[in-house]
């Protein structure tokens, strides 16, 4: 199958907060407790039982109050650091783009978690596993709309092939900037590229994101270099510590025989 994107412009979201109602249901999530924020915002980050959510941000300028969207969930990155710290081998991503745990390898260890740099995926403390937004890619590859996508009412969310969603996106930028100096394009160059585009008003640390996620250098380090090659690492570092200790032997040696002369 294709790769998909879902576009998401936060210009025409009204934060009816229909698409988290649309996700629980479609994903069989129960219903949490909460409480408010700030605004009318009750949720404050995904959990393991809440997939996707609304965030309201209030803007004021020039006497005029506006709320600003926006919607929270897996981005499915197309490089992933939830994967690449994933010890169990237990997520995995599509060929139409997504990124999905599987729940029968999962350990609930929390590495995916950690690493993530927009902090998604969450952990079931009685189940030991980890659950995120799957894309409902049993919908998608049967054909069906994402839930979310499915139930938006506002039409802030769009979904077809890549391609097809940047030139809507880029349409609608021109648009937005006209009203919007700051708005800009947020997702298309982070971590090699993400299923779920946004369309920002303002520069993505007025909505709490980073502003260049990218995966920790000591992930990096540790899964492309200590473990691939953690192997070779143990011989030769047993090796500098023979010889270091002979090389000081040998020094030790030289010393007191140059003592030795020189009392004589």
């Amino acid at each position: 199958m294709t790769k998909r994107m879902v576009f998401v412009d936060t210009s025409l979201c009204t934060g009816c907060k229909a698409c988290s109602v649309a996700c629980k249901a479609w994903n069989d999530l129960p219903a949490e407790k909460n409480q408010l924020i700030t605004s009318y915002q009750a949720q404050a980050s995904t959990t393991h039982n809440t997939w996707t959510y609304i965030s309201m941000h209030e803007k004021y300028e020039n006497g005029k109050m506006e709320w600003l969207m926006f919607k929270h969930q897996c981005y499915h990155c197309a490089e992933p650091s939830c994967m690449k710290a994933c010890p169990a081998e237990a997520i995995y991503q599509t060929d139409s783009g997504y990124t999905i745990i599987d729940q029968n390898k999962c350990i609930g260890c929390g590495y995916c978690v950690a690493n993530c740099p927009w902090g998604v995926p969450k952990t079931d403390p009685e189940l030991k596993k980890t659950f995120k937004c799957t894309g409902c890619i049993d919908r998608v590859e049967n054909g069906l709309l994402p839930a979310c996508v499915a139930t938006c009412q506002p039409g802030a969310l769009h979904f077809g092939e890549p391609e097809e969603m940047k030139q809507i996106a880029e349409v609608r930028l021109a648009e937005v900037k006209k009203d919007f100096p700051k708005a800009q394009l947020y997702g298309d160059k982070a971590m090699g590229g993400t299923t779920y585009l946004y369309l920002l008003k303002e520069e993505p640390a007025f909505y709490g994101l980073p502003e260049n996620p990218t995966t920790s250098a000591s992930l990096v380090v540790w899964k492309d270099w200590v473990q691939p090659y953690g192997i070779w690492l143990i011989p030769i570092a047993l090796g500098a510590s023979a010889v270091s200790f002979v090389t000081t032997r040998i020094i030790n040696s030289m010393s007191k025989s140059k003592g030795g002369d020189i009392h004589g």
